[in-house]
Order: structure tokens, then sequence, then C-alpha cells
């Protein structure tokens, strides 16, 4: 699924530009990518959209909040995805609506932990959709190599 994810943000510089599901499942096909990988991905950005609908303002963490995380999220994160989530928000990378996409869709993952690399694909495709505006030293740090990073980003 990450591997369907990247090759989007690679290949369509703005979410809007991506296809009907229908089609960009053809062309994802076409491409090489398994079925179950593609309809993974795509359920996941449906849910994502669905999500990102939903939120109202009044559910928008006021500034100056603080974020205490489940035991389920933490697991989830570790202590270095929770650092890295509160350093992409102390930088002004990351509001507080985002980080909470972020965290549905992380905790959607059928995964018990998710490594920095695959959270950094998450906030990547996160901020791709919100159509959030991104600087280059914040790609270069989303894409940079790390332990189990997706291929399609070297």
């Amino acid at each position: 699924m990450f591997d369907v994810l990247v090759y989007l943000f690679e290949t369509y510089i703005h979410a809007e530009a991506c296809p009907a599901p229908e089609q960009l499942a053809r062309r994802l096909t076409a491409a090489g990518f398994e079925e179950d990988e593609i309809s993974d991905a795509l359920a996941w950005l449906s849910d994502l959209n669905q999500t990102a609908s939903e939120y109202t303002a009044f559910s928008t963490p006021s500034a100056g909040a603080m974020r205490l995380y489940s035991s389920e999220e933490t697991a989830k994160l570790g202590r270095e995805g929770i650092g890295f989530l509160l350093f992409l928000e102390d930088s002004g990378v990351l509001d507080g609506a985002n980080r909470e996409l972020i965290l549905d869709r992380l905790m959607a993952l059928p995964d018990s932990h998710v490594s920095i690399s695959r959270l950094k694909v998450i906030v990547l495709i996160v901020l791709w959709k919100q159509a959030y505006p991104m600087d280059s030293l914040v790609l270069d740090e989303l894409l940079s190599e790390d332990d189990d990073i997706s291929p399609a980003l070297h």
C-alpha cells in the first residue's frame, strides 16, 4: 500500500490531478501494482477524504493545547514517532487538525507498530491530499531514507 501512496505522490504533483478511483485503479494496475495493494491504498485514501470532509472547526484542537496519546497510539507510534510528530508541530509544519488526520490514518493501519519511514509517508500523503503548503526542507525530511522506506523513494 505504501508503494502505491508514494507512487501517487510522485506521479501527481497535486492530489486534485488524480483521476477518479476506477480510472486510477486501472492506471495503477498498468504501472505494475498488485490488486490488493491498489484496493488497500484507494480505500485508505477514500477514508482520508471522508474523515477530512467530516472534520469541523469544532473538533480542531485549539492553539497551545497539549495532545495526550492513548496507549494504542503510543504503541503504534513509539517514542520516536511521537517525537517526530512533535518536531513537525513545533516547526510549524503540522497544525492540530492535520496531526489528528495523520493519527486517524495511522490508527486505521493493521500494523501494531508503524516505523518512522511509514509515518513519514502518512504525513506526506495527508499534507498532499490537504494541499497543505510544504517547503523543500520539509519534503527532504519526509522523503529521507530510513530503515524500511519505500524503494520508490530512492
